[in-house]
């Protein structure tokens, strides 16, 4: 098989984090910023992953504030579905998990965590771009910064000696420092299985959209046109199917992320529940 021939199935390229942003034979290498700091010069290379996670943010940017200047007591239009889902996480997914008084301090955040993973997903389904979450670096990055709201939160809520208190439940002192690592292990794996669920999730259906593809090359080659044609149908339709099911899966893994962090937010403001 030729170079050219095996990089037409190459199932991996797109996934890749690479400066390079290929379409067909036309190629673009995005630029490099650099940064001085402190007498230092940083060089800060903007990635397909870092442009599209910039585009998801601009995108917020311009979106709510066109949905928030409708003034219409009856949402409608674009109002009316965005308006469903904010709903529906203030009140089944925050307000469920803390009291209103503490949910609509962290309510902002909680909201700019779900839109911002939802549109970095659905961006991931634009032919030639680039899924941002399904880069482990920028899925740890977000559960990090869930763990430090979580854990600040709790300390802001109920005081640091408190709060540290609250870590392992009232036992036996014979095993509290056995229980004092495995709390402290809970808390170290509750971020890094949000990262690691989110990126698992999104890479895997991107890996398969291409390899059916990729299926009609292996298939029908060599084959003649009215034998090639019926046999390169059926993965075809398999990678619409799973196009059509990651839609699904944009939204149903930054409801994940987003309930978790607030289940876990709402654990370190009231640890006595």
């Amino acid at each position: 098989m030729s170079e050219s021939k095996e990089e037409k199935l190459d199932v991996i390229h797109h996934l890749l984090d690479t400066q390079t942003i290929q379409i067909f034979d036309w190629s673009y290498t995005l630029p490099t910023l650099e940064i001085p700091l402190m007498g230092e010069v940083y060089t800060l290379p903007i990635t397909k992953n870092v442009l599209m996670m910039w585009i998801a943010a601009g995108l917020m940017l311009i979106i709510f504030p066109i949905v928030c200047r409708q003034k219409s007591l009856v949402p409608t239009g674009l109002r009316n579905f965005f308006e469903a889902i904010l709903v529906f996480i203030r009140d089944d997914i925050v307000y469920s998990n803390m009291d209103k008084e503490d949910g609509k301090k962290y309510l902002p955040y909680l909201w700019t965590l779900f839109f911002f993973i939802f549109f970095c997903n659905l961006l991931g389904l634009v032919p030639f771009a680039a899924t941002a979450t399904g880069n482990i670096a920028v899925t740890a990055t977000l559960a990090l910064i869930s763990f430090l709201f979580v854990h600040i939160s709790g300390i802001m809520k109920n005081g640091l000696v408190t709060y540290l208190k609250s870590i392992v439940p009232h036992v036996p002192l014979a095993i509290w420092p056995l229980l004092l690592i495995v709390e402290i292990m809970g808390h170290i794996i509750k971020p890094f299985a949000l990262a690691v669920r989110l990126f698992a999730n999104m890479t895997a259906g991107h890996v398969l959209i291409p390899v059916f593809l990729s299926f009609i090359v292996s298939l029908t080659g060599g084959l003649p046109a009215y034998v090639g044609y019926p046999v390169g149908i059926l993965p075809l339709f398999m990678a619409i199917a799973i196009t059509l099911l990651e839609v699904l899966i944009a939204m149903i893994q930054a409801y994940i992320f987003t309930f978790l962090t607030a289940v876990f937010m709402g654990m370190a403001l009231h640890p006595d529940h």
